[in-house]
């Protein structure tokens, strides 16, 4: 649940800047896995993030744990980025604040979502939103076929009607959707208008103060024991703070493109990290479900990546 682009799916990249604008290089444990490894280890991350998150609800509740989530991430990146508060426009600031509230509704919608369904199906109907996205703003013909698969398998996954999935479950995903797609265009936003990863450190903060009340109405005294804090913590760098990390260092060497037709496989991963931690098994029509959306996203990303007919590249001369 993270980029260069505000029009496809490979806008899911948290920081929405230019990926070479990030001082300093990869470290070399972690350069050695090239950049489709470093992607691949941000996508495992995050899902088996989603899957401990999941196991810890029943301490914390799900607004308890997305309150965790987002304080410790906020508190990480705060003290990294260290992020200069002064200098800035109203624009800046706004454009900020909404970022902040899309991840807040993101992070918050999607927990609650997994909290109720399966974490693969939750998965697969989340990243609706950015193929959506990608689709109206590409504005090719094309891209109306991988809406349609993507449809067919948001059908198979219901089984014609949602009666296998939480209805409300449902809802809590497809909004989760619609967030992350407000959140992939408010992140490139956010990039053009602070240096670094300083926007994205703010904004996690924004999200954080955001839903602290939420979250302390839902789980009181119980975000203070310290299990609790301790698995919150460790879902906050699962989820925020390693695969960030982990993707701003590859798209410094990987066309975006090649980016998100990695990030199209993130419902198999969930699915995965489902089965192994939470024994979430999936039924063949939800397989095959999952399959029609990671083709249709990597159909849309194709295209979107591809030369338009008829337009050629023109040298400015310059």
């Amino acid at each position: 649940m993270t980029t260069p682009s505000s029009t496809t799916p490979s806008t899911v990249t948290p920081a929405g800047q230019d990926p070479a604008s990030v001082p300093g290089g990869a470290p070399r444990g972690w350069g050695s896995l090239g950049p489709v490894g470093l992607v691949l280890a941000g996508g495992i991350s995050v899902q088996f993030g989603g899957a401990l998150a999941v196991m810890l609800m029943p301490r914390a509740g799900a607004l308890g744990v997305v309150t965790l989530r987002l304080l410790v991430a906020a508190v990480v990146l705060m003290a990294v980025c260290r992020p200069r508060l002064r200098g800035h426009s109203r624009t800046d600031w706004g454009t900020v604040v909404v970022f902040g509230l899309a991840m807040a509704g993101m992070n918050g919608l999607f927990y609650q979502s997994v909290d109720r369904i399966p974490l693969g199906p939750a998965v697969t109907l989340e990243v609706l939103g950015p193929l959506i996205l990608s689709v109206v703003a590409s504005r090719r013909a094309i891209n109306l076929v991988w809406a349609a698969l993507a449809l067919v398998g948001v059908f198979l996954l219901g089984g014609g009607g949602f009666s296998s999935l939480d209805p409300l479950g449902v809802l809590f995903a497809l909004g989760a959707g619609g967030m992350w797609a407000a959140y992939i265009v408010f992140s490139a936003r956010t990039g053009r208008r602070f240096p670094q990863a300083d926007g994205l450190a703010l904004a996690m903060a924004v999200a954080a103060v955001l839903f602290l009340p939420l979250g302390v109405a839902e789980a009181g005294t119980k975000l203070l024991d310290p299990t609790t804090v301790a698995l919150g913590g460790a879902v906050a760098l699962l989820s925020s703070v390693l695969p960030y990390t982990l993707e701003l260092l590859a798209l410094r060497r990987l066309p975006a493109s090649t980016f998100a037709i990695l990030m199209s496989l993130e419902p198999a991963i969930a699915a995965t990290a489902g089965f192994l931690l939470l024994n979430q098994t999936l039924t063949a029509p939800e397989a095959a479900a999952i399959a029609l959306v990671i083709v249709a996203s990597m159909g849309a990303v194709r295209t979107q990546a591809g030369p338009r007919p008829g337009k050629r590249k023109v040298s400015s001369g310059v």
